[in-house]
């Protein structure tokens, strides 16, 4: 899960922006075709690529302060012209819009949508019920059906707020450990497993169109959390909970993308579709970035990917400061053109 982003400075930037039009105006030859490739060379940006492929979107996370209409126009611009969907970074979580009970708050959330329809961007919500960046006043609850009408009343006030206007919420986050037993939570210590399911009744019951994701963290090769996620999907959906789809969130360690087409194919098993959700990889070696793009590829409930950011400018605190596919300077590196090969 991403947190806020420490961003550096790059008042001073000059260097031009360089993306898939760079290489259209270098001449470079165009790749081999894959077998799901349309032909289409040189793509006009990554998402483009993408879709070409076979995927629905090459997307990726950003918000006003961290992008948007912050340190630099030229993180805004790569967003508008090589990136689909745009995930919300922190503008819709639960401290931001609801701080203080019944109290709602939505300026950044408004922004961010609002600027998603402006530049013609679908949107994935995130993310409704989290154990994170919680206010106090929902940790403090230990009553039952208090602790569910909160919940009820979030879910429902936020994605009514946006009814038709965000394609995919992701819904539940990091709700397991990694031997895959239920995380401790508030949600999880005064509900047991049935705050998931009073989660998404309430999200699809607001907006009955928006796909509602539950997505985790270390899902990316074939552990013990992959298959307790594979077990709870499977016994909530058996439950009629209206789970649509399950959310890699994708960080990766260097070389470490390896599993990934095995754990993809497990998870299928659970879910009607599947998405990367937050992609990093320190380092950000054009291998790993390819071998993730492949999985999902050949992965016929994987519908798209979504980076965690948009440049080394923006990468997150906890992680490395240089897994993204641009630079601080916002010039693409070898990953980015390794892709569009792909």
């Amino acid at each position: 899960m991403f947190p806020v982003y420490s961003v550096l400075s790059v008042l001073t930037l000059s260097t031009s922006l360089v993306s898939a039009v760079a290489i259209r105006q270098a001449g470079a030859s165009p790749p081999a075709l894959g077998a799901r490739a349309t032909g289409v060379w040189p793509p006009p940006s990554l998402d483009a690529h993408a879709k070409d492929r076979g995927l629905e979107y090459w997307g990726v996370v950003a918000d006003q302060s961290s992008c948007l209409s912050g340190l630099s126009s030229k993180c805004a611009t790569l967003v508008q012209t090589d990136f689909g969907p745009i995930t919300s970074l922190n503008s819709m979580k639960w401290d931001a819009t609801e701080p203080t009970q019944g109290n709602f708050t939505f300026g950044p959330a408004d922004f961010f949508v609002n600027w998603a329809a402006s530049n013609n961007k679908l949107i994935r919500g995130h993310v409704l019920v989290w154990h994170s960046q919680l206010p106090s006043w929902v940790s403090s609850i230990n009553n039952a059906a208090t602790l569910t009408t909160v919940i009820q009343n979030h879910v429902t006030t936020v994605v009514t707020r946006y009814k038709g206007r965000i394609f995919n919420w992701d819904v539940c986050a990091e709700v397991l450990n990694e031997d895959g037993s239920m995380r401790s939570s508030v949600f999880y210590n005064v509900l047991g497993k049935n705050f998931i399911n009073v989660a998404f009744n309430a999200a699809r019951a607001a907006d009955p169109t928006s796909k509602l994701y539950i997505v985790d963290y270390n899902l990316e090769s074939v552990n013990a959390k992959t298959q307790g996620m594979v077990a709870l999907v499977k016994s909530l959906v058996a439950q009629g909970v209206p789970i649509d789809g399950i959310g890699l969130e994708g960080h990766i360690s260097a070389g470490g993308a390896g599993g990934l087409q095995a754990a993809l194919t497990l998870l299928a098993t659970a879910a009607s579709e599947l998405a990367i959700t937050e992609l990093d990889v320190p380092g950000a070696a054009a291998a790993d970035y390819v071998v993730v793009f492949n999985a999902c590829l050949n992965t016929e409930k994987c519908v798209g990917i979504t980076s965690a950011g948009v440049s080394d400018a923006q990468s997150a605190s906890w992680r490395s400061v240089t897994s993204l596919l641009f630079d601080a300077q916002y010039n693409p590196k070898p990953a980015y053109t390794a892709l569009l090969y792909a």
